[in-house]
């Protein structure tokens, strides 16, 4: 049984029309193609699907092979066909053929772009597969893949603006991503707010207000909620599918920092909220969706315009963080945000953490007109925790935060 498997999922297809929507045309396609590249075909079955609202349906087609099967569906409604072939490798290496035969099945319907994938079946001595749901993953880039084993099939909400899932894994716990990214899991995101609140409120040293551009897990309100001082907090979040489902799933996390009498929640677009009003803040968390992606809803709040109109919402000693991505696998955008942001503010300071969820050490950026974090020493850091009162911080210390700003030669060229 150890064979190949291949699969395509083929988007914007320029294929001609009778391809995508006639039962015979395919059929004909297919098994020419299977035959001339060297498998063989020992029967068949196509499927054409009805008209719906006048336009011609798409084809399911099988063929069976000596070695294994061919499987091809078309969608006419969207432009796209998804295939998969699987040849055995019991008696000859049939490796080739299929690869062959994938390569001219893919060339036959001209797609813009294609999601290919490889998967070696029947392995005597491979692990077991983590269990019956298999992996969450999320493409770093699209050549780099990280993920985890779950427990079970996702939760999904498809929302108005967004895809929302819940995943409990082994590793990490409950997860939850947005649009296929990981946003954050119970085990390790500490690390993250706790860097992204404590950096700035302590360089300011009394924060009163704060303000949280997206923050629907209710995690940063919370690390704010640790300085007796803070007067108000306003959550301003575009999706409140995000905001009700981490009040059920994340109240254990979060602490139901969300329905907190000194938390704010706000639907809505982050930036319209700011802009409809001249309240100020001494700290804002701009804790988004990652940038810089095609589709990404978060995309325009990257910008000098953005860091600008957060500027004029900050008190004279305030400070904004921001997440900037990897240095080592999204240079660019980590190049792009600093310089954009030392266009607007006098005083931008990079640091990261590693992140586990994220796969990599995550960069982050704290900018003012006036404090820098990177200048404080760790005797300063402790005498603010000490002012606030605030102990049980899983892993921001003073000495952790002289290490936050340490940046290996290749993120200081960028900017760091």
């Amino acid at each position: 049984m150890h064979g190949l498997h291949l699969t395509a999922d083929l988007f914007d297809c320029a294929a001609t029309r009778e391809l995508m929507t006639d039962r015979g045309v395919l059929q004909e396609a297919c098994i020419r193609l299977v035959r001339r590249s060297g498998l063989t075909v020992v029967g068949d079955d196509f499927h054409q699907f009805a008209a719906v609202d006048g336009e011609p349906g798409g084809v399911t087609g099988l063929v069976l092979l000596a070695e294994s099967h061919l499987a091809v569906h078309t969608w006419p409604e969207l432009n796209a066909v998804t295939l998969d072939v699987y040849v055995c490798n019991f008696r000859q290496d049939n490796s080739a053929k299929a690869r062959a035969l994938s390569d001219s099945l893919v060339e036959l319907f001209v797609p813009g772009h294609a999601n290919r994938n490889d998967l070696l079946r029947g392995a005597p001595h491979s692990p077991d597969s983590p269990d019956g749901a298999h992996l969450t993953l999320e493409w770093l880039t699209p050549d780099v893949v990280h993920g985890f084993a779950r427990q079970r099939p996702p939760v999904a909400i498809q929302t108005p603006v967004q895809r929302l899932e819940w995943h409990d894994t082994r590793a990490l716990g409950r997860v939850f991503t947005l649009d296929g990214a990981f946003m954050a899991s119970e085990r390790d995101e500490f690390i993250y707010h706790e860097c992204m609140v404590h950096v700035p409120a302590l360089t300011h040293g009394d924060p009163k207000s704060a303000f949280i551009m997206g923050g629907g897990d209710g995690c940063s309100a919370r690390e704010l909620l640790r300085y007796a001082g803070i007067e108000r907090i306003v959550v301003a979040e575009l999706d409140p599918d995000v905001i009700e489902s981490c009040r059920r799933q994340y109240f254990a996390v979060n602490g139901g920092a969300l329905d907190h009498p000194r938390v704010n929640v706000r639907i809505g677009d982050a930036l319209g909220t700011l802009r409809e009003s001249e309240a100020e803040y001494d700290v804002i968390v701009m804790d988004l969706t990652d940038p810089g992606d095609d589709g990404s809803l978060a995309s325009e709040l990257y910008s000098t315009e953005t860091y600008a109109l957060v500027r004029s919402r900050l008190t004279a000693n305030g400070l904004v963080t921001l997440h900037i991505g990897s240095a080592f696998y999204h240079p660019e955008r980590f190049r792009k945000t600093l310089s954009d942001l030392r266009e607007v503010f006098t005083e931008v300071a990079a640091y990261k953490a590693f992140m586990p969820v994220y796969g990599c050490e995550w960069g982050m950026a704290c900018a003012s007109m006036h404090g820098n974090p990177a200048n404080m020493a760790a005797r300063e850091v402790s005498a603010g925790l000490a002012k606030h009162a605030i102990q049980g911080l899983r892993f921001y210390t003073p000495r952790v935060h002289a290490s936050l700003f340490a940046w290996p030669a290749y993120a200081e060229a960028l900017g760091a």
